[in-house]
């Protein structure tokens, strides 16, 4: 792209940092001393967000083929010649041995690595490009920000099994947020089973119900989750009213609080980065 890039990296061992490191301070170094200029070429830290597996990769892949399109680079007639993807490399090649991959094509629609397999892939591409509801289904909307790539079940999972590094060093504030989010969804769903309640329940449920209370409360103070979400997630409402009735409730005696969010590193990362 013209001011970014983006990447879909699988990272075998947990370098991404150093491999990241690598690549931008290598490219910035050349970039400088090609133009004859100093400083930062890129804008803020690289943003990387976990892929769950090929059939979520086939998809992302999709979404950075289609990005110059998009972007009104190229039209969509020549998607296959753009000079910065890796498209032009699977069609016409040459290849990078060991560096691109292409496993996710069967599981993105059926297609094999030879020359029919890869005009099947670019007429899928061209129907892709001119159908935005079938973009917004695949999930491109998401694809540029979030955490993580995937079905609600193995984000909860990530989340759930990486609790503790939520609060490590380097990660992005929306990263943090949408791992606290999924953590707190899950949660929310088993404590809403222990009363016999749904989350659907909750919602349609009159904002006085007591035990739609006594879960607020429990999520706030077992889970750490934040008032605003809880009212928006339990169809509570009042904001300030849930958080005032929480507070006085945690003043009483034999209240305790404990807080737990999550977040891994994976072998399958879209990554993204804007420059300067």
């Amino acid at each position: 792209m013209r001011n970014h890039f983006h990447l879909a990296l699988e990272t075998p061992r947990p370098n991404l940092v150093d491999g990241m490191h690598w690549l931008q301070s290598t490219y910035a170094t050349r970039f400088n001393r090609f133009r004859g200029e100093s400083g930062h070429l890129f804008q803020g830290r690289y943003q990387s967000i976990l892929i769950e597996d090929l059939v979520a990769l086939g998809k992302v892949v999709d979404y950075i083929h289609l990005n110059p399109v998009r972007a009104g680079i190229v039209p969509v007639e020549q998607v296959a010649a753009f000079r910065w993807s890796s498209l032009l490399r699977f069609v016409k090649g040459p290849r990078f041995p060991g560096l691109v991959a292409v496993d996710w094509l069967p599981k993105r629609g059926g297609w094999s690595d030879t020359t029919e397999g890869w005009q099947g892939y670019v007429t899928h591409l061209a129907a892709l490009s001119g159908n935005p509801e079938r973009q917004k289904e695949e999930g491109f909307e998401g694809f540029s920000h979030g955490w993580a790539i995937g079905t609600s079940g193995w984000r909860r999972a990530v989340a759930k099994d990486h609790a503790d590094l939520a609060l490590s060093p380097g990660i992005q504030a929306g990263e943090v947020k949408e791992i606290k989010h999924t953590r707190w969804a899950e949660r929310l769903e088993l404590k809403l089973a222990t009363v016999g309640h749904s989350l659907a329940e909750s919602v349609a449920a009159p904002k006085g119900a007591a035990w739609k209370w006594e879960v607020a409360l429990r999520m706030r103070q077992e889970e750490g989750a934040s008032v605003k979400w809880i009212a928006e997630q339990m169809g509570i409402g009042n904001v300030n009213a849930l958080r005032a009735r929480l507070s006085r409730e945690q003043r009483k005696p034999g209240r305790t609080r404990r807080v737990g969010d999550g977040h891994r590193e994976g072998k399958n990362a879209l990554m993204s980065h804007r420059s300067a």
